[in-house]
């Protein structure tokens, strides 16, 4: 809105640094200071160590070599909130079943504090749930165990959210999980579809703008055949011969690229499959959240009927041990 107005670069990032709180605060405050010193908006941003997305600091060199900053902020713009919309739908359906796990975890740890009440009671060992893991001490490392799990679990979605080259093998076997695997190929095709349509129709050449489309899908599928892909290109073939070849698309999206190229009008044709594939990633990020549910329901469910029969058996051994000792 503010390059729209007319404002120069420099105020319009100094106004962004002065009004961000939180942890973008500092980040902005340095994108500022960077350009105030005569660097471009670009530079500024891919000095920042990853702050921005490739994306975007591509999409902004190119808006300042064509002079349509403006437009193209405001196309980043739709594209980050879409994002941000699949993650939403994500965790708002996920968010029920993870307290519901979490507070199966609390009882655990409960039980686990107050067997070692009982055992101080009764005088004698006692091992209700079975895990070798009574009273405060059995607690603190219960809750060791799970705060370990916890990080490694982070540590590994960081780690691929970064693009760590260890985790390439991870993000190639995710690629074949019933639900998971096919979630992902329709959001990395409405990433290709939408990175393509920013950078063509702001003026990108071809071989540029499929390396940068393929790098923004953060899909371990699609990043395998970047270099053969731009190598066919810089050889002459057409966008859709490329495509068409890597057999990463579907054919109802080859099509109606082919009809774009054929008619001139590519950039709308990718438009209107942007649009298509990100709605097709919402439903199918819906369908995710929804088996995502159901597994940490299982998982829940699974862990209630085993504290239930280990309390059983407990309070059966119990008994038996009763009658023998009478």
């Amino acid at each position: 809105m503010s390059l729209e107005a007319g404002l120069d670069a420099r105020t319009v990032w100094a106004n962004e640094a002065a009004a961000a709180r939180g942890w973008v605060a500092r980040p902005l405050g340095r994108l500022a200071a960077k350009i105030q010193q005569g660097n471009n908006v670009a530079a500024a941003m891919a000095a920042l160590g990853g702050f921005f997305p490739p994306l975007a600091v591509e999409m902004a060199a190119l808006a300042e070599a064509t002079g349509h900053q403006a437009e193209v902020f405001a196309q980043l713009a739709d594209h980050y909130e879409h994002q941000l919309a699949l993650r939403r739908i994500f965790l708002a359906a996920i968010a029920w079943p993870m307290i519901q796990l979490a507070i199966a975890l609390a009882v655990i740890g409960l039980l686990i504090w107050i067997t070692g009440v009982l055992e101080q009671m009764a005088g004698r060992p006692l091992d209700i749930l079975g895990l070798g893991l009574t009273g405060g001490s059995g607690l603190v490392i219960y809750l060791g165990l799970l705060a370990t799990a916890a990080a490694v679990v982070l540590l590994v979605i960081y780690a691929a959210r970064s693009d760590h080259r260890w985790t390439t093998p991870l993000r190639r076997l995710v690629l074949h999980v019933p639900i998971l695997g096919g979630a992902l190929h329709k959001l990395a095709l409405a990433r290709l579809a939408w990175s393509l349509y920013l950078a063509l129709g702001a003026g990108m050449d071809v071989r540029r703008a499929v390396a940068l489309g393929i790098r923004s899908t953060r899909n371990a599928r699609f990043e395998r055949q970047s270099s053969n892909l731009t190598a066919q290109i810089a050889r002459g073939e057409s966008l859709v011969e490329v495509l068409r070849s890597s057999n990463l698309l579907p054919k109802d999206v080859l099509d109606c690229l082919a009809v774009g190229e054929q008619s001139g009008k590519l950039v709308e044709s990718l438009a209107i499959l942007g649009r298509q594939q990100q709605e097709a990633a919402r439903r199918a990020m819906a369908r995710l959240a929804l088996a995502a549910g159901y597994l940490v329901w299982a998982m829940v469910a699974g862990l209630i009927v085993i504290v239930i029969f280990r309390l059983y058996s407990f309070y059966l051994g119990t008994i038996f041990e009763a009658a023998g000792m009478r």
